[in-house]
């Protein structure tokens, strides 16, 4: 194997997190670009408000991240739930990418200790519990 040929991941895997975070910049700069009316309009479309917008977008596409793994860790399917009530996963969404709390959440969910503790810091617990309630 030559020296070209060679696998360097973690040079990959800063490639592709620069190539994310610009992308994501670019993102960031369109909106900025908007009118308040049509921004204002786009929040509206969604059903959320113009400052949880901006919040998202600063976010990033992956803000979310953590509930597929919080559903997952707690006996939830992802599937299930986005095909029998999608409007609450998506609100589910937006309240797990607008968190302030995610270090302690990926601590947790890298721990697989998620479901003994995110009562304590998880915007999304009680609606998570009544999923559970519903189940049972």
């Amino acid at each position: 194997m030559n020296l070209h040929n060679m696998p360097y991941p973690a040079v990959q895997m800063l490639i592709d997190t620069l190539g994310e975070w610009l992308k994501h910049r670019r993102e960031l700069n369109e909106m900025r670009q908007l009118d308040r009316a049509d921004f204002d309009r786009i929040a509206n479309d969604l059903r959320v408000s113009p400052e949880d917008l901006e919040e998202l977008i600063q976010h990033g596409q992956h803000a979310a991240d953590e509930l597929p793994k919080m559903l997952h860790q707690l006996g939830f399917s992802e599937e299930e739930l986005g095909r029998d009530n999608p409007l609450l996963l998506r609100d589910m969404e937006r309240v797990c990418a607008l968190c302030r709390d995610k270090a302690r959440c990926h601590r947790d969910l890298a721990a697989c200790t998620a479901a003994q503790h995110y009562h304590a810091y998880c915007l999304n617990a009680a609606t998570l519990d009544s999923l559970e309630r519903t189940a049972h």
